[in-house]
């Protein structure tokens, strides 16, 4: 063997053994390897892509299965266990992979008769030896490795057990032959829920997630492995006059065991010390961390009225319907508990939130005011209430005031860390009121750990949706298309999942021809989309057909005038460059006019772009040049603002000898951007 060949082999054992050791340390990556190696991580990737041929995540991942693979084969353990014992944060991800790996998923292990190569999932060009390293250090190292590191290593006499601390409180039943009784069982439901989404130690299923099992048959190993938690609450109840009956489990998924069991009979007026005992005893029997602000947030009482409590439960069905007529019928009964209590936080908080949702797809507003008074009022009486931050934040939101909004939603989610609302605000916030694609993805990524299981497929639909986005924003264009294709797997009538779809393949290949024939396709079903009519438009400008583009224009600012609209304003500059090429010069200059307002009022990263694009317009070619200079130093933007070049508006700039060097620094500056998320995503094993 050649000494080239030997430091080759010498340094794949010395790999292995350190992958092996660290298998169980979800937290151990490709930097964690690098130094344990006493190398930089530039040397550590090098070695690996010219010793295997794959990145150092990959290796890192293939090692892990592999160990995986042997634990199936040699031990009872089951596959939420090892997948944890192998450094898989995600039971979910580590089947993923494991059945990229094999061909079949983990469970089936023991179950096949297969050769080497299809075990492997590989051949043997190249890869040969990694195989043969893992083997020479596996008998030795995967039990010290395992007990040492390991997070989620369990054995029946080990008193240490740590487990992931991930729970889903289930749909309470009612015991009443009372159906009217059921608003109060879910009250307490969502009370105990509510409660633990307020421990930050905890990762708690929202309750979108959970209501799909209300009515199931299926056991908790089945619903366990869907939600991806660990533990379960389970509980059944009614009210008998002045009485509550409670009986409440807390049940290990994995073992479908029983920790901890109570019957409570307590008065009424006893009810949120019920709900604060029991969130404290689930949190101590799993040992999740339990901070005293937290332990405070947990032990405050919402109300000392019992009838305004009373109208609150009733209120939260309707409100959680999210229809016009529930939300209107919420508020009715929220007022009925505010009459009771003048100083009730949460529902001053929800009649805010519920005023917000009736109108926020609306053009002209007419609760802004209710918003913003239901929402001081729920401040003044709970300042530390994440209802009351998220009504205060949807009042900034309604009036445009974005930035003043952000600390608030921040904050809920500080007070709450498990709001699924909370996450899905920011993620909307990143998205389209205060454009920014990395935190974008983050709340996106969030959303999907929060909603595991939503309670229906078009909810499902609707999250895969965003996440596709998400992805697409910063360039992750094979995976924005994996998941647009499940979130249509869910829904094929997702209202929005086809239009995305069409620029994720615009996206990949540039086909401007096939991106307007599949808008095309859409507009015709709903020819009131004036999201795809502007598209439509922009694809034949794009082409230089300012013809068949203005047609598209014209209908889009006329029926956007018509209706008092005031959307897709940052794309006027583009209008008015068509309608002037029509002729249209007084038009034009309304238009263009529109423009400068929006770009003088724009606090947004993309300020300085849209400046270019107002200079380029006036023919201000030098002064073009220099804000997308400034723009080039901008971080976390869009996909898509690497594709300004060849906008027509920009066609006087490409003579000036900046241009084609600007242009190249915005293309660097997003994809050293992409590399560092996708590293970052890789080792946290979410891509």
């Amino acid at each position: 063997m050649s000494d080239d060949a030997t430091n080759k082999e010498d340094f794949l054992s010395q790999a292995t053994s350190v992958v092996v050791e660290n298998a169980s340390n979800d937290q151990f990556g490709v930097s964690e390897m690098a130094g344990a190696l006493n190398m930089s991580r530039s040397t550590l990737l090098r070695k690996i892509k010219s010793t295997t041929n794959q990145s150092a995540s990959q290796f890192i991942r293939q090692i892990r299965l592999e160990i995986a693979m042997e634990l199936l084969k040699e031990t009872s353990g089951t596959v939420s266990e090892i997948s944890f014992k192998v450094g898989f944060g995600s039971v979910s991800y580590f089947i993923k992979c494991f059945r990229e790996q094999y061909g079949y998923p983990p469970g089936e292990v023991g179950k096949r008769e297969v050769d080497k190569e299809v075990h492997t999932g590989r051949n043997t060009s190249g890869k040969f030896s990694i195989r043969m390293a893992l083997v020479a250090t596996l008998l030795l190292m995967i039990m010290v490795a395992l007990f040492r590191y390991g997070r989620y290593w369990s054995t029946p006499g080990n008193p240490e057990v740590l487990v992931e601390k991930s729970i889903a409180v289930l749909p309470f039943k009612n015991e009443s032959s009372d159906s009217s009784n059921l608003y109060f069982v879910n009250g307490l439901m969502e009370s105990t829920l509510n409660n633990l989404q307020k421990i930050k130690d905890l990762r708690v299923i929202s309750r979108s997630s959970v209501e799909i099992y209300r009515n199931s048959d299926k056991t908790i190993r089945e619903i366990a492995e869907e939600l991806q938690v660990s533990y379960f609450i389970e509980g059944s109840g009614q009210k008998v006059g002045d009485q509550v009956l409670l009986n409440i489990q807390l049940i290990d998924a994995k073992g479908d065991r029983q920790i901890w069991a109570e019957q409570y009979n307590r008065k009424l007026v006893d009810i949120f010390a019920l709900q604060n005992e029991v969130a404290t005893k689930t949190a101590h029997a799993i040992e999740a961390i339990v901070t005293p602000a937290e332990l405070e947030q947990i032990k405050k009482k919402p109300t000392d009225n019992l009838v305004a409590y009373d109208f609150y439960l009733q209120a939260l069905d309707p409100f959680y319907s999210r229809t016009n007529e529930g939300l209107l019928h919420s508020i009715e009964l929220f007022d009925k508990a505010i009459d009771a209590d003048s100083e009730f936080a949460l529902a001053y908080a929800h009649v805010a939130m519920a005023y917000y949702l009736l109108e926020m797809f609306q053009a002209d507003k007419k609760y802004t005011d209710q918003i913003n008074a239901y929402a001081d009022k729920a401040l003044l009486y709970d300042p530390k209430s994440a209802e009351s931050l998220t009504a205060k934040a949807f009042y900034y939101i309604q009036i445009k005031e974005y930035r003043l909004a952000l600390p608030h939603l921040e904050k809920a989610l500080e007070y709450n860390p498990n709001s699924s609302l909370a996450v899905q605000m920011l993620a909307d916030f990143y998205f389209r009121l205060v454009p920014n694609a990395n935190k974008y993805l983050e709340y996106a990524l969030e959303g999907v750990r929060l909603n595991v299981a939503p309670s229906d497929s078009v909810t499902k639909s609707y999250i895969y949706l965003q996440l596709s986005n998400a992805l697409l924003n910063l360039g992750f264009i094979d995976e924005a298309y994996k998941y647009i294709n499940l979130s249509l797997d869910y829904n094929a009538n997702n209202y929005y999942s086809p239009h995305l779809k069409a620029f994720i393949l615009f996206a990949r290949d540039g086909a401007i021809r096939r991106t307007r024939n599949l808008l095309f396709r859409e507009w015709e079903q709903d020819t009131t989309r004036l999201d795809i009519l502007q598209d439509i438009a922009k694809m034949y400008y794009l082409e230089y057909n300012y013809d068949s583009s203005y047609v598209y224009f014209r209908r889009f600012v006329d029926t956007r005038k018509r209706n008092g609209l005031a959307i897709y304003v940052e794309e006027n500059a583009k209008i008015a460059l068509v309608y002037a090429k029509m002729g249209l010069t007084n038009e034009a200059a309304e238009l263009f006019h529109d423009f400068s307002t929006y770009c003088d009022r724009d606090q947004s990263i993309y300020h300085s772009v849209n400046m270019a694009v107002k200079y380029a317009y006036e023919g201000k070619i030098d002064s073009a040049i220099a804000q997308l200079n400034i723009f080039s130093e901008s971080d976390n933007f869009q996909y898509w603002f690497l594709l300004i070049e060849d906008e027509p508006i920009f066609k006087p700039l490409k003579a000036h000898p900046e241009f084609p060097i600007v242009m190249q620094k915005i293309k660097d500056r997003f994809w050293q951007n992409h590399d560092r998320i996708k590293r970052s995503l890789e080792e946290r094993g979410l891509l």
